[in-house]
């Protein structure tokens, strides 16, 4: 997606979000709009309220006001099972990965399709765990434990997890953390390539400057609680606006 503003093609759409912990208010009337298709990367300082900001949009932190609307559902008013229903189409990868270490990556990519009670025959699980890995480039490592693999393997897998749902959306928490700079590079490239491939809409949470720069279209700045700035890459970069700059020097 390029320059792409349609109001009505909106698949996330924040309002007033406040959240705050004892006397440290992370999200303080923050406002953002995810559009379909769309790789939007939050920037902000470690400890800025990125990662609570997507808690909040998947139901796992309840903020203190405002408002959020996914794929046309309020996210505040639904039950658990409604909850648990716009879910299967918000992928979600962890920064820590949250692979269960006891399960092989075979058992972990079957996990979701138990947990939300998908009856399928063992033939249909297996071609959708392949079909998982191969979108990956994993399929080798179906019957491996999560010990066995790589930094960059494991981010990969938990992302194959994700993908077996064939989410519309998928929130990416600090999705380069702890990867050496060639490992990243890979999990740059796969996100670029699950958007071209499936048509996925993506709110990417991160610090890392080379990450926002190779797979966002737009940017949202996170800067004390608020998100009243976005832009491209280079017209941000360009920026005089000094809470800007430093992000980019």
């Amino acid at each position: 997606m390029k320059g792409k503003t349609d109001p009505d093609d909106r698949v996330i759409i924040i309002r007033d979000l406040c959240k705050s912990f004892g006397t440290n208010r992370v999200l303080d009337h923050f406002d953002l709009d995810l559009h379909r298709g769309e790789n939007l990367a939050v920037l902000g300082k470690s400890g800025s309220g990125k990662s609570v900001l997507i808690k909040c949009i998947i139901g796992l932190i309840r903020p203190d006001a405002g408002s959020i609307r996914v794929l046309e559902q309020n996210i505040q008013g639904l039950n658990r099972e409604e909850l648990d229903q716009i879910r299967v189409k918000i992928g979600f990868l962890f920064q820590s990965n949250a692979l269960y270490d006891s399960m092989t990556v075979r058992e972990n990519l079957e996990f979701p399709l138990r947990r939300h009670s998908f009856r399928l025959a063992p033939a249909e699980v297996n071609n959708m765990v392949m079909e998982a890995l191969r979108n990956v480039g994993l399929e080798h490592t179906v019957d491996m434990m999560p010990a066995e693999l790589s930094g960059g393997m494991r981010k990969r897998i938990a992302l194959a997890r994700t993908l077996i749902l064939k989410p519309e959306i998928i929130l990416y928490d600090e999705p380069t953390t702890g990867l050496d700079p060639i490992t990243s590079l890979e999990i740059i490239n796969l996100i670029n390539a699950i958007r071209e491939k499936f048509g996925t809409s993506s709110l990417i949470i991160t610090h890392d400057l080379k990450c926002v720069k190779l797979t966002a279209d737009r940017i949202a700045m996170l800067i004390d609680g608020r998100c009243n700035i976005t832009g491209d890459f280079e017209g941000l970069k360009s920026s005089s606006d000094e809470r800007i700059s430093p992000f980019f020097n």
